[in-house]
């Protein structure tokens, strides 16, 4: 009779497991179209499947990639007309940097990223820059927890005016990005121009720091906060920068993904990353509404645990991967 009791009541989670698998099976395929459909609506101009704002953005975080090379290699080639010679050649860098899927997802990622910290700001009055757990870094007494938060504070701001102008530093490139993104410049170039290529690849390469990146400084803030951490599980108190990095390092996600996951196609998925970071069941709605305010909670997902929620998580990295 117990074994029955038990099988019973092991039924309704395996059927939520299962509904859950299933939706997270069902943004997967969306998180592996992204790059795809984006190169088309740059390359097509039709914007129908994303909002005008994203494809417009990322359009112009691409140009502004493409611009950055030129005008390097224009000042390696000693150009009397820098500005104009990169000017004239961006539009066919871009096309070929948007070719690049990765830098695509990565863009739409920053994109969306921006989005959600406007509306953030103006529904609920969460600044989009000093929060009041960094507020609270800054002031430590702990100088070198003090002095990253600072570094993070000043990235976040410089990444919040770059976003307006929809510009993308070359150097605030993920490494990965960052080395792709020379070789396509590099593949690029004609043959004349390849001497002052590689002269501003060498300069690119070794001024590089993925470290010193507004990602890396985010990272090394929550990392130095240890157990602490926890706190920047609650959105209006870490304010969304820190938050998506927190949840990217406790749910065992990329950053990109997790930003992405902030969409309204992929609601399963950060509900599951929240609940595998450790957010309370009592909590998880909270943080969840002020992403989604006019949506439920995906049903099931407040009863799982930690545990299994990271299971469910990892199943869909590896469905993807494959």
């Amino acid at each position: 009779m117990a074994m029955i009791e038990s099988g019973v009541s092991l039924l309704p989670q395996a059927l939520t497991e299962s509904a859950l698998s299933d939706d997270l099976a069902q943004g997967d395929v969306v998180l592996g179209t992204i790059g795809p459909v984006l190169g088309h609506l740059l390359a097509n101009q039709d914007q129908s499947l994303f909002s005008d704002e994203v494809v417009a953005r990322v359009r112009g975080m691409v140009s502004h990639v493409a611009m950055q090379l030129l005008l390097a290699q224009a000042e390696e080639a000693g150009e009397a007309e820098p500005y104009a010679f990169a000017q004239g050649r961006r539009d066919a860098l871009a096309a070929e940097l948007a070719g690049f899927q990765p830098l695509l997802t990565h863009c739409h990622a920053l994109a969306l990223e921006w989005q959600l910290a406007m509306r953030l700001e103006a529904r609920n009055v969460i600044d989009p820059v000093l929060s009041p757990l960094l507020q609270a870094l800054i002031a430590s007494d702990d100088g070198s927890t003090a002095s990253a938060a600072m570094a993070a504070l000043t990235a976040q701001a410089r990444f919040i005016q770059q976003q307006r102008r929809m510009e993308l530093p070359v150097h605030e490139l993920p490494g990965d990005l960052f080395h792709n993104a020379l070789l396509i410049w590099a593949n690029c170039s004609v043959d004349d121009a390849a001497p002052a290529v590689a002269k501003a690849q060498a300069t690119a390469r070794a001024t590089f720091d993925e470290s010193a990146s507004r990602a890396g400084l985010l990272a090394r803030s929550v990392a130095m906060m240890g157990k602490g951490a926890m706190a920047a599980m609650s959105l209006d108190h870490a304010g969304l920068a820190i938050f998506l990095t927190t949840l990217a390092s406790a749910s065992g996600q990329d950053r990109d993904i997790v930003a992405i996951s902030t969409n309204d196609r992929q609601m399963t998925r950060l509900a599951l990353a929240m609940r595998a970071a450790g957010v309370s069941p009592r909590d998880l709605e909270k943080q969840f509404l002020f992403i989604h305010p006019d949506a439920a909670l995906p049903a099931g997902v407040e009863a799982l645990s930690a545990e299994r929620a990271a299971i469910l998580l990892a199943a869909s990295r590896r469905n993807t991967a494959g």
